[in-house]
């Protein structure tokens, strides 16, 4: 069974564009069911000229994860499906003392334009990274702050 394990932050300031690796990764994502900390999720994601279906379990820093490549036509179907709003973000690499984090731009839906997350994935729960000065809030058990949450809230509106 694959396993995630990761913490999530808010970011506070731009300091960490100067440490980016490579250029950005335009995505779009989009939920068949966003099931929320409670229930599983399963989300559609496409990144660049490559897609993926992905499903989630319940929890929070530690859940079960299973994503698996389609086609990229079949990703844009299923976006097209999806129930709640599509986000659309950059994501960014970054190399931080050994850790790769993912920092997160957000663009769309319009109320999301400026929020920017970043998050490191961990090989287990007693990891403890170093922290970028960059990062602002630990976010990890906020559930307003996962992306089938936020798609949620933006569709209720």
């Amino acid at each position: 069974m694959g396993i995630e394990i990761e913490r999530k932050f808010l970011v506070a300031n731009a300091a960490w564009r100067a440490e980016t690796r490579g250029v950005g990764t335009p995505m779009r994502q989009g939920y068949l069911a966003a099931g929320g900390r409670a229930q599983p999720s399963v989300r559609v994601r496409l990144a660049g000229d490559r897609a993926f279906l992905t499903v989630k379990g319940p929890g929070g820093k530690v859940r079960a994860e299973f994503e698996y490549p389609i086609p990229a036509p079949d990703a844009e179907g299923m976006l097209a499906l999806s129930p709640l709003a599509v986000l659309s973000k950059t994501r960014w690499e970054v190399e931080h003392e050994g850790h790769l984090w993912t920092v997160d731009e957000f663009h769309a839906p319009a109320a999301l334009d400026g929020l920017v997350l970043a998050e490191v994935e961990l090989d287990s729960e007693e990891v403890d990274p170093p922290l970028p000065s960059w990062l602002g809030a630990e976010v990890t058990d906020d559930p307003r702050y996962s992306n089938a949450a936020l798609a949620a809230a933006l569709s209720a509106r």
